[in-house]
């Protein structure tokens, strides 16, 4: 159970939490495939064919652990050393990757998460705490966020708890004085309690046959709870509001 009137900010994790993440990836990918078919023919039809692109994706990350928590630098990477596998040149890989960075940018945010960003701004400051590479700004929610911390751009990502302690930081307060919304049990939930914030699992409906994998290995017995598990974020806004 939460206990709202020790909580003075509030850290919120940004792909699936506030809009769905693989609409987007897929949407990306496509915009990034087409340049790709006008601006460097010969590999164009190795990132048609998924499983070669995934296979260049484990490579990379396997022979390049140092950008592993950059999903920036790792799609960048990728891009590169298929152009230059391929044939072209590999100095496109940049304006490649900034097609697929813009399209990346577009997203649908999720029903609830603008009346639920609205609340919580009014009421603590709210940081950004993403292992993604997107940017409220350009997201353009950027108007909500006290402040933003990426993986990306710090360093380590969840569930490290350097990357919680930053984030409570930049809200001037200690991470026992946060709250932190997620909607992976793993990376959120778990690393958040693990440097004492409170914590809400965001378990948003799949569908009736999805399952989460994430809860499989986390029961009562292992004692890793969070305070709050909700199927909105319209439920967040509620159970703050019995304050």
């Amino acid at each position: 159970m939460l206990d709202i009137l020790k909580i003075k900010a509030v850290t919120i994790d940004l792909d699936d939490t506030l809009w769905p993440i693989w609409p987007v990836i897929e949407r990306a990918e496509g915009a990034l495939a087409s340049w790709l078919a006008q601006h460097a023919p010969a590999t164009a039809p190795m990132f048609a064919d998924v499983p070669a692109r995934l296979r260049l994706r484990e490579h990379v990350v396997q022979t390049r652990p140092d950008i592993g928590h950059d999903m920036s630098a790792l799609r960048l990477e990728i891009i590169r050393q298929a152009l230059a596998n391929c044939g072209d040149d590999p100095a496109l890989a940049k304006t490649a990757f900034e097609v697929f960075f813009e399209a990346r940018m577009q997203v649908d945010l999720f029903a609830d998460a603008l009346p639920a960003l609205e609340f919580l701004a009014a009421r603590f400051p709210v940081v950004a705490l993403s292992n993604g590479n997107a940017d409220v700004h350009r997201v353009g929610i950027g108007r909500y966020f006290h402040h933003s911390v990426s993986a990306h751009e710090f360093g380590v990502g969840k569930p490290d708890p350097r990357i919680f302690h930053a984030a409570a930081q930049s809200a001037g307060f200690a991470a026992q004085d946060v709250l932190h919304i997620g909607d992976d049990m793993a990376l959120d939930v778990v690393g958040a309690l693990g440097v004492g914030m409170q914590t809400v699992w965001l378990k948003r409906e799949r569908g009736a046959d999805s399952v989460w994998p994430q809860a499989a290995s986390f029961t009562a017995s292992n004692v890793v709870l969070p305070h709050l598990t909700v199927s909105s974020l319209a439920e967040v806004v509620t159970a703050l509001q019995a304050a």
